[in-house]
C-alpha cells in the first residue's frame, strides 16, 4: 500500500508531540518516578502503539498490520534487552537517580535519528541490490551467536574508545552538576559527566540500529511500517526503565529468546533473497525455489518464543537467586553512594530492597550460592551499607 506524504506528516507531527510532550511534563523537572507512574504511562505508551497498529490494520490491510504488529513485537523486545545494557552504563557513571529520566530520554530521541537514517539507508541498498538480503540474514545470525555467550558487566563497559578521547582532550569533572552538560570548575570550563554518559549512550544506540534494523527489514520492506514499528517499540522506553527496575534481572533466559528469534527471521531473510536470488555464482544468477515464511506465521513464532522466555525466566530458581544477587550488589552500593539521589524516600526504598534481597541469598540453595561472585565482598558491601543506614538513623 502506498502511504500519502498527509500521513506521513501526521505520523511524524504525532511523534514529536508525543516526545515533546514527555520532555516538558515529565522529564523537565527532575524526579523520580513512581512505580505507579511509570505503569501508567508505559500502559499509555504500549496502548497507543496498539491503536496506531489497529488504525495501520484497518486503512493498510490485514498484511500491512500483521507486518507492523510483528515488527512493532521484535523491536519492543530488542529494546527491553536493550535497557540492561542502558543500567550497566548508568550505574558505571553513577547517574544520579533523579537525573536518568534525562539520560533515557536523550537515548530514545538519539536512537530514532538514528535508526531512520539507518532504515532510508536499509530501504535504498534493498532497492538497488537484492543480494543485501544475503547480508542482512548473515548479520543476525552473528547478532544471535553473540547473544549466547556470557556476557558480563565489562563487556558493557562505558569506558569505551569515544569516552577515552573525551577524557583526554577536554577537562572532566568527577561530580554531576544537575543536568548540566558543562559547568565551572577552579574557575574553568569543564565537562560534567552526565555528557559523557549521552555520548556513552548514544554509541551504543547506533550499534543496536545495527541489529535491529535487518531485524526488522526481514519482516517487511514497507519503509512507513519498519519506521512507524520501530519509533514506537522506543516510545515509552524511559518509564519502561522505572518499571522493569529489579525485574531485568530476572529475566536471564532473554537472550537466549531474542537469538532465537534473530536467528528465525536471518533464516526467513536468507529464503526470501534465495527466492529473489540474481547472484550468478548462485543457481546461476536465477532464483531458487525455496519455501517463503509468511509475515502471520512470523508473528506466531516471535509471539511463542517471547512467552516461553518470559515464563521460563519468571519461574526459574537460578532467576530468582541471581536477581537477588544483582540486586543486593547495586542497592548497597547506590545506597552507599551519597551522590546517587538526594532523595530520602528513594534511599529509603532502596535499602528496603536491599534487606528483602539479602534474606532471598540467605535463604539460597548451596548449589546457587556458587553464582555469587566474589561473596566475601558482596557481605562486607551489605555490612556497611546496614552500618551507613544505621548512623543516618541515629544523626535523625
Amino acid at each position: 500500500m502506498h502511504v500519502t506524504p498527509f500521513a506521513w506528516t501526521v505520523t511524524i507531527v504525532v511523534i514529536v508531540a508525543l516526545l515533546a510532550f514527555d520532555y516538558f511534563f515529565h522529564v523537565r523537572h527532575a524526579h523520580i518516578p513512581t512505580l505507579k507512574e511509570a505503569a501508567i504511562w508505559s500502559s499509555i505508551y504500549i496502548g497507543l502503539a496498539l491503536l496506531f497498529g489497529v488504525a495501520v490494520l484497518i486503512f493498510g490491510g490485514v498484511d500491512m498490520g500483521t507486518e507492523y504488529f510483528a515488527g512493532y513485537v521484535t523491536e519492543k523486545a530488542l529494546s527491553v534487552d536493550n535497557l540492561f545494557v542502558f543500567l550497566i552504563i548508568m550505574s558505571s557513571f553513577r547517574v544520579p537517580r533523579e537525573d536518568q529520566q534525562k539520560v533515557l530520554l536523550f537515548g530514545i530521541v538519539f536512537s530514532i535519528f538514528a535508526r531512520t537514517a539507518f532504515i532510508f539507508l536499509g530501504a535504498a541498498l534493498i532497492n538497488s541490490f537484492a543480494w543485501i538480503f544475503y547480508f542482512f540474514g548473515l548479520i543476525l545470525l552473528i547478532t544471535a551467536g553473540n547473544l549466547l555467550r556470557p556476557e558480563t558487566e565489562e563487556s558493557h563497559s562505558a569506558d569505551n574508545f569515544i569516552i577515552r578521547i573525551a577524557k583526554k582532550f577536554m577537562h572532566t569533572t568527577e561530580h554531576y552538576d544537575g543536568d548540566k552538560l558543562f559547568t565551572v570548575e577552579n574557575g574553568k570550563r569543564a565537562m560534567t559527566p552526565m555528557l559523557l554518559v549521552m555520548v556513552a549512550i548514544g554509541g551504543t544506540d547506533i550499534l543496536f540500529a545495527l541489529d535491529s534494523i535487518p531485524a526488522i527489514f526481514g519482516l517487511t520492506q514497507n519503509v512507513f511500517v519498519v519506521f512507524t514499528a520501530t519509533v514506537f517499540s522506543l516510545m515509552g522506553l524511559r518509564q519502561l526503565y522505572f518499571l522493569l527496575d529489579g525485574l531485568l534481572d530476572r529475566l536471564i533466559y532473554l537472550s537466549f529468546g531474542l537469538a532465537a528469534i534473530l536467528a528465525f527471521i536471518g533464516v526467513k531473510l536468507i529464503l526470501h533473497a534465495l527466492h529473489e536470488n540474481n547472484l550468478p555464482f548462485v543457481n546461476d544468477g536465477e532464483p531458487v525455489n525455496v519455501i517463503e515464511i509468511s509475515t502471520f506465521v512470523s508473528l506466531g513464532v516471535i509471539i511463542g518464543i517471547l512467552v516461553i522466555t518470559v515464563i521460563a525466566s519468571l519461574t526459574s530458581k537460578r532467576g530468582r537467586a541471581q536477581s537477588a544477587i544483582a540486586g543486593a550488589r547495586r542497592h548497597a552500593v547506590n545506597y552507599l553512594d551519597l551522590d546517587y539521589t538526594a532523595d530520602l524516600s528513594e534511599r529509603e526504598r532502596m535499602y528496603d530492597r536491599l534487606i528483602n534481597e539479602e534474606q532471598q541469598i540467605k535463604k539460597l540453595d548451596p548449589k546457587f550460592k556458587k553464582i555469587i561472585r566474589e561473596e566475601t565482598a558482596l557481605m562486607d558491601l551489605i555490612r556497611r551499607a546496614h552500618e551507613e543506614h544505621d548512623a543516618f538513623l541515629k544523626q535523625n
